[in-house]
């Protein structure tokens, strides 16, 4: 998946997750005025009006998620979904016409389009969920397992210097030793080269399992402290 930066990565994910997690009460749509207030802001590079606009517009992400639920994983839409809604927010022009609830939509439904359709053309040649053995724990090892996801450069094209500056300080500085290895390993952070998790798992001498575990804490921890 390509993420324009990290920052919106985690601000679209966990903010969706935060609220679905709150029975799905969702923000009300922002007032016409209001709205437009923070589209110019946006547009000036104003991270808090963005991620405002990104929040009052989340239920979009849920009901055209729920159009194609039975096309892949519930939280791979929903983040292909949050992408999309905000490169949305991100190039979307006042007074072109289409309002933004509209037009946002629409990049959130081609988002998630592109990402079927790429995922359709993968399996027709090999099916990552394909088992290709067992760990030495008996757990099942499959070939999404056993190659670099998708993600494994998310850090490396993070576009804003400075917020990716305070990510590594914090990685190098508040994170466990443990956190802090998991996330040097799996992201090449610190001149390592991405690794996938049965790799990590191997040069740790711990379960693939234990060391998603510790990624997925890492990850929440950073989202908590950059959002």
């Amino acid at each position: 998946m390509i993420i324009e930066t990290l920052l919106s990565f985690f601000s679209g994910i966990f903010c969706f997750t935060a609220y679905v997690n709150n029975n799905g009460c969702f923000p009300d749509p922002l007032p016409p005025e209001e709205e437009k207030t923070c589209l110019e802001a946006c547009k000036k590079g104003d991270l808090a009006a963005r991620e405002k606009l990104v929040r009052h517009n989340l239920r979009l992400v849920a009901h055209i998620v729920k159009k194609y639920s039975s096309a892949g994983e519930a939280d791979d839409l929903i983040s292909i979904g949050a992408v999309g809604l905000i490169k949305g927010i991100e190039t979307y022009e006042y007074g072109k016409g289409s309002m933004l609830a509209t037009y946002a939509a629409k990049c959130i439904e081609n988002e998630i389009l592109m990402y079927i359709r790429a995922n359709k053309k993968r399996r027709s040649d090999v099916s990552l969920s394909d088992s290709v053995g067992t760990d030495k724990d008996g757990n099942e090892i499959t070939l999404m397992d056993v190659i670099p996801s998708c993600d494994d450069n998310l850090f490396s094209g993070v576009e804003n210097r400075l917020i990716m500056t305070d990510i590594k300080k914090y990685v190098s500085t508040r994170l466990k030793p443990r956190e802090k290895k998991v996330m040097e390993l799996r992201y090449g952070l610190n001149g390592e080269r991405p690794h996938t998790q049965l790799e990590v798992a191997d040069i740790l001498n711990i379960s693939r399992s234990y060391v998603s575990r510790i990624e997925k804490k890492a990850i929440k921890k950073i989202s908590d402290y950059i959002l």
